[in-house]
């Protein structure tokens, strides 16, 4: 990945290393904790991710957009996907992806309002699924793998700027995760956006819009807001958790042309630094400043830091008339790449569905369930197009590969 940063984005990312310098936030790194990690982060093995190939081609889940709550794999193998915004659904599958039972809403009364906009992940240390909405201040937490849910109050705190995540503040990321390793493992962290000053999508507040994330460590009692990505103009993101401790933030951006940028946390995702554009990885069609949501998660495998990113991959993006305006054409040919030194390089990458598509997310099983040893890519598209509808598909590393041999 280089760090090349070119005009606007340059400037912006600059305006935001200026605030945190004078607001006092530290800019050096720390070295990696090098204490075992948690039990859950080497639960799968490579083999399990290889053999024979598997596919499975998309299945329909709602017949309208959503889908931006990612899918969820709980302990007990129990896959959740997610359909909000717009609904605050649910559809589970305990084979492992085959089948999928009725949607349900998350609230047990039936009202799609009160469950909506949120971000879900699984607390590995309780093996709660847990699903955030900072806005409102509230979440839903299940102890039996999403078949109930119960509601709280939480507490989000605001950054060194005084925001916490707004309208959308978590909606459209992939999904959280729990630190396996360093210090900090046990931590839930969240990606989220906040959305300018005024809460607003408006285009004339877009370029205030900064990815962020949550960061809890009492379970999701309590979130802090953490300090802001380092370029302005983003939103829409998706964190992983590298094994030496680093955490790697993957961000969409819709203000200038080009790829997805990056940013890296040392501390356990208070502080991101080291802002810098992918050289592979497109931020939706290539040829649009208006970017899209894609998923990024690493395989739980001992001793590797193998990535993947889903996205468009298509030529045929068109810039708006106006910067920062929103413009969605183009959006199809969904696909999922992979990198085996974690996300300097990303030499594989396959197509999933060669059709209308859009946002999308990803999720993987757990050992010992039928779930295990599979990728699941969910996301909007399908013959009626790129937002009529949320799909899923899953797939093993056999599969991605094609017949190469894995990288060393």
């Amino acid at each position: 990945m280089s760090r090349r940063c070119e005009g606007l984005v340059c400037g912006m990312t600059r305006v935001v290393a200026v605030l945190m310098g004078v607001l006092g936030v530290a800019t050096f790194t720390t070295a990696a904790d090098t204490e075992p990690p948690a039990a859950f982060a080497v639960s799968a093995t490579l083999e399990e991710f290889l053999g024979e190939p598997v596919f499975v081609p998309m299945q329909q889940l709602w017949e309208r957009r959503g889908g931006w709550g990612g899918v969820l794999s709980a302990p007990d193998g129990t896959l959740v996907a997610f359909r909000s915004p717009g609904g605050g659904e649910i559809r589970r599958s305990r084979d492992g992806g085959v089948s999928w039972d009725a949607a349900m809403p998350i609230d047990a009364s039936g009202d799609a309002s009160e469950a909506n906009g949120g971000n879900a992940l699984v607390d590995e240390t309780t093996g709660e699924l847990l699903y955030v909405c900072p806005q409102e201040q509230w979440l839903y937490r299940s102890d039996d793998s999403g078949e109930t849910w119960s509601r709280e109050t939480i507490e989000v705190r605001p950054d060194r700027l005084g925001h916490v995540p707004g309208i959308e503040g978590a909606g459209a990321m992939q999904s959280g995760l729990t630190l396996a390793f360093g210090k900090h493992r046990g931590r839930l962290v969240s990606p989220a956006r906040i959305m300018g000053p005024q809460n607003s999508n408006d285009v004339v507040w877009r370029p205030y819009h900064y990815s962020t994330a949550l960061i809890s460590d009492d379970h999701g009692k309590t979130w802090q807001t953490t300090n802001p990505f380092p370029v302005l103009g983003t939103g829409e993101a998706a964190i992983a958790e590298l094994s030496d401790g680093r955490l790697l933030y993957n961000s969409r951006e819709h203000m200038s042309r080009g790829n997805r940028f990056f940013a890296t946390s040392y501390d356990g995702g208070s502080l991101w630094i080291e802002a810098r554009r992918s050289d592979e990885l497109p931020d939706g069609p290539r040829g649009t400043s208006y970017g899209l949501m894609g998923g990024m998660l690493r395989l739980p495998i001992a001793g590797r830091d193998i990535l993947l990113y889903s996205s468009s991959d298509t030529e045929a993006g068109a810039m708006p008339a106006q910067t920062g305006a929103s413009i969605a054409g183009g959006r199809e040919k969904i696909t999922v790449w992979a990198s085996f030194d974690g996300g300097q390089s990303w030499p594989v990458k396959r197509l999933v569905y060669d059709g209308p598509s859009a946002y999308s997310n990803l999720g993987v099983g757990r050992s010992g369930t039928p779930s295990e040893g599979r990728i699941f890519v969910i996301f909007e598209g399908g013959p009626a197009g790129s937002h009529a509808a949320v799909q899923v598909a899953s797939f093993n590393l056999a599969w991605l590969l094609d017949g190469e041999d894995l990288p060393q």
